[in-house]
This record gives C-alpha cells, sequence and structure tokens, in this order.
C-alpha cells in the first residue's frame, strides 16, 4: 500500500468532511488507518477544525435529528450512542434540549402502536411488558413509555407496572 503525504490525506479528509457531517473520532480513524503519525493527526484535525469541515455541535444537532426521526431511537439511545462517539457531554446535553417534546411524545406513541399490531398475546399484562421492554430499548424514558401505553391501551386490562 503507498504511503500517504500528510496534505493528500488532509484532502481526502476534507473530502470525506464535505459528504456528510463527521466527529472528530471518525476523521481521526480514517488518519489512523492511512498510517499518520499522532502528532499529524492532530495538526490535520485542527485545521479541519478550523475551515468547519468538523464542527462536533453540528455533528451532534445532525445526529439527533437523523437518529431522531429515521431510526426513531429515544434521548437514552440517543444520548449513548453520542457518547461513544466522544462528543462532549454539555454538547450531546444542547443537542438533545433541541428535541420538540410534542413531537417526541408523538413518535413514541406511532413507534408502540406499531409494535402492538405485531404482538400476538391475548394477556394484557404481558402486552404491556413486551412494549415498556421494547421502548426502553430503542432509548425511551419509564415515563413517557408508560403516559403512552396508558393511552394505547386503555381499552385493554393490564397490571400498571410503574
Amino acid at each position: 500500500m503507498k504511503e500517504l503525504s500528510e496534505m493528500e490525506v488532509l484532502h481526502r479528509c476534507a473530502a470525506y468532511c464535505s459528504t456528510a457531517e463527521r466527529c472528530v473520532q471518525d476523521v481521526k480513524r480514517k488518519m489512523k488507518n492511512a498510517g499518520l503519525p499522532e502528532e499529524a493527526c492532530g495538526r490535520l484535525l485542527a485545521r479541519l477544525q478550523e475551515g468547519k469541515y468538523i464542527d462536533e455541535e453540528r455533528y451532534a444537532r445532525s445526529f439527533v435529528n437523523d437518529k431522531l426521526r429515521f431510526n426513531k431511537w429515544g434521548r437514552a439511545k440517543i444520548l449513548y450512542e453520542l457518547q461513544k462517539k466522544g462528543i462532549p457531554s454539555a454538547i450531546c446535553n444542547d443537542a438533545l434540549s433541541s428535541i420538540d417534546e410534542t413531537e417526541y411524545i408523538n413518535l413514541l406513541f406511532a413507534v408502540l402502536e406499531t409494535k402492538r399490531r405485531s404482538l400476538r398475546t391475548a394477556d394484557g399484562t404481558d402486552l404491556y411488558r413486551k412494549l415498556m421492554r421494547f421502548a426502553q430499548g430503542r432509548g425511551f424514558g419509564m415515563r413517557e413509555s408508560s403516559a403512552c401505553l396508558k393511552r394505547l391501551l386503555k381499552d385493554v386490562e393490564y397490571d400498571d407496572m410503574e
């Protein structure tokens, strides 16, 4: 494999960052795979941030937006994934606070309603438990999941697990 110069790696990383929002960790991984030494990675990352190719705040906002709308994830799962990417907590919290609460609850209700149609169970308590577990696996909190399930299962008799 041909050894790439620092400028070639910079141009490739700039092109990589231009196609979609990227975080520092993703770009750093690309640089290391190209065989760049640690101090060169630091210099190039600084240049990419100066040129606004990489912006952690912008990345976090778009990540939250995409995961909420396309993957239908809850706040807890989004926060966990942002932390895995090495995004600072303040930036994560700021991006998560931009979620509209009404839209969030409506999304949760729609996700639970879709999942309910796919479940085949006669027992109301079992249905409640399965839907609650599903919602928590998607990263939604216990309080909002319980409120949506009460609304969704108003015609079903079940033991409330709160």
